[in-house]
């Protein structure tokens, strides 16, 4: 590792599991002091035990705006102060037969953890990056917020809510040299598939699954399998100096599934 986040603090929210630890993991290594706020207080106990004195849990509900305050402050009283915020926790909503079937139960936990959580996280990281020169915000979105389809239409549209505030605060927070950038991940292996879905027992999950994996395969040009280190590649980058120059972007990091549909290849002269 090149330590390109020497001496920088962090804080990455749903940073227990999954893409959220993958970037944890990512910033200690390059040598960030990480806050991880999360509502899986084993798991992330456990992560910054097994990191060492740079991460540090935090229990954190992000759909409570006063909660996202005091990871804020943790970060800022803990480690001395906050460069990069992470706004990567979140949720999905239940996948159901069809629209006619959606009776949108699910509407406010999905909307006050996934966007709202989010907006709070920029704002309350803004403020201090706003009086202390600058810093990065990272929000996590998803290709479910770029492409439209069927399926878990709340999800989907907090995703997407997510891609316009990110370019909104993007433009209004540049006057305080804060760079506001979001990641839109695709076809990344996560707990936060499965729980999608409803009603189902353990071998009709696994089949659900991996039917809904299959599909993400065959709708993917780049034919290697994503994985959370992946993103975290993409969110170091857009946390250092070497995205100084990068704001208000919306970064897939999906192996192409965004760019088009896959054509089907055929024989040339080459085989």
């Amino acid at each position: 590792m090149s330590g390109e986040l020497q001496g920088k603090v962090a804080i990455v929210t749903g940073g227990s599991s999954g893409i959220g630890r993958g970037i944890v993991e990512r910033f200690v290594a390059e040598g960030a002091k990480v806050v991880i706020g999360d509502v899986q207080r084993e798991l992330g106990e456990a992560l910054a035990a097994e990191l060492g004195p740079d991460a540090l849990f935090h229990p954190t509900d992000v759909g409570d705006q006063g909660q996202i305050a005091a990871v804020v402050a943790t970060a800022v009283d803990r480690f001395g102060g906050l460069d990069v915020m992470v706004n990567n926790a979140g949720v999905s909503s239940p996948l159901r037969r069809g629209l006619f079937d959606e009776d949108f139960a699910e509407f406010d936990r999905v909307m006050r953890v996934n966007l709202l959580g989010l907006m709070a996280g920029t704002r309350d990281a803004g403020k201090y990056m706003a009086d202390n020169g600058g810093g990065s915000i990272i929000n996590l979105g998803s290709i479910g917020g770029i492409q439209a389809g069927g399926g878990v239409p709340v999800y989907r549209s907090s995703k997407a809510a997510i891609l316009h505030f990110t370019k909104c605060a993007a433009i209004e927070l540049a006057h305080y040299e804060i760079r506001v950038n979001c990641i839109a991940p695709g076809n990344i292996p996560t707990p936060i598939l499965a729980s999608s879905a409803t009603g189902e027992d353990k071998a009709r999950l696994e089949r659900f699954e991996a039917r809904i994996r299959e599909q993400m395969r065959n709708d993917r040009p780049l034919k290697r399998e994503g994985v959370a280190a992946d993103v975290a590649e993409a969110a170091l980058y857009l946390a250092t100096d070497r995205s100084r120059y990068v704001t208000g972007i919306v970064l897939p990091v999906d192996g192409g599934t965004v760019a088009g549909k896959v054509i089907p290849r055929k024989p040339g002269p080459t085989g």
